[in-house]
């Protein structure tokens, strides 16, 4: 039995050594309403694919873990529901019992390995969440980071969460931090988090060569590339805070926690900005699925 299937162009493009970027779909299920989650779906792919990669968007649809969608199956995808949010700890789960899944940053991270898929691009990651000193709350991404060799472009982890922290246990499990372009963290939504990033890079082929070197030197997991917003889009650092104070207080108010956290806050950050947090979410995403596509085609061209 095949433990995925892959769509055409990407089994095509895998086969003959071109590139391909890996994207995940929760985003697209649980991160924007209907229907600019499925016009944001087609840009990041379009965006993919102008910089000469080929997308594979990445979800279980009943219970057949898909590496590659089309069309079709994108758009059904995006206006489902009770889709299920799919992490390292319920993928199998789901896939045994025939449902339909969007994969987290850590999901897509496993089943873009199993393909051979060496690049993700994503919005944010997840990381620590505030108060995670008594919740415990720690995504799992973070834990699959540092054991799968993917490299994984993000405009830096979610702005929602408690970043130093967050950068904290990343360096605890040995996960290269790269800033591009900048020595500063970017913070999702705004350029710069108020964190130095442990390292720089300047351009996608010093990504490619790191993760290679960290392929030859036996080292396990991945690489994250913190790519900031395009600052024509950013909402600064100064004029969100407020903000997702609020949506953290109206979150602890209504007792939501776990896997509810998230969508909640982005849901309550898009309220509280009159839809502008969802403006700037969509050009992070298509900035990031540009230097993925870039990431990709530059190890494609090191040698074997």
């Amino acid at each position: 039995m095949s433990l995925f299937t892959l769509s055409a162009p990407v089994a095509e493009a895998l086969a003959s050594g071109a590139p391909v970027v890996a994207l995940e779909s929760t985003i697209i299920t649980h991160g924007m309403p209907w229907p600019q989650n499925l016009e944001m779906a087609r840009k990041v792919e379009d965006t993919v694919r102008a910089e000469g990669a080929v997308p594979a968007t990445i979800a279980v649809l009943d219970g057949q873990l898909c590496i590659g969608l089309d069309d079709a199956q994108l758009e059904k995808l995006a206006q489902a529901r009770s889709v299920a949010k799919l992490s390292r700890a319920d993928l199998g789960v789901c896939m045994a019992e025939g449902r339909t899944g969007a994969t987290t940053v850590a999901a897509t991270m496993i089943a873009a390995a199993l393909a051979g898929i060496r690049v993700f691009a994503t919005g944010g990651i997840g990381g620590v969440h505030q108060g995670a000193e008594q919740s415990f709350d720690i995504s799992a991404d973070l834990q699959e980071l540092a054991q799968t060799p993917v490299t994984v472009v993000c405009a830096g982890a979610k702005a929602i969460l408690d970043l130093p922290k967050t950068l904290e246990v990343l360096e605890t499990l040995g996960v290269p931090v790269i800033a591009y372009g900048q020595d500063q963290l970017p913070a999702f939504w705004s350029r710069e988090a108020g964190l130095r990033a442990p390292l720089r890079m300047d351009s996608a082929r010093a990504i490619a060569t790191a993760m290679a070197m960290r392929g030859a030197l036996g080292l396990p997991g991945g690489q994250l590339v913190a790519n900031p917003i395009p600052a024509s889009a950013e909402i600064p650092r100064d004029v969100l805070a407020p903000v997702i104070a609020r949506a953290n207080a109206d979150a602890e108010q209504h007792g939501i926690r776990g896997k509810d956290l998230t969508p909640y806050l982005l849901q309550r950050i898009f309220e509280l900005t009159e839809g502008r947090s969802l403006e700037s979410n969509i050009e992070l995403v298509l900035n990031n699925a540009k230097l993925g596509a870039q990431i990709a085609a530059e190890i494609s061209a090191l040698p074997a």
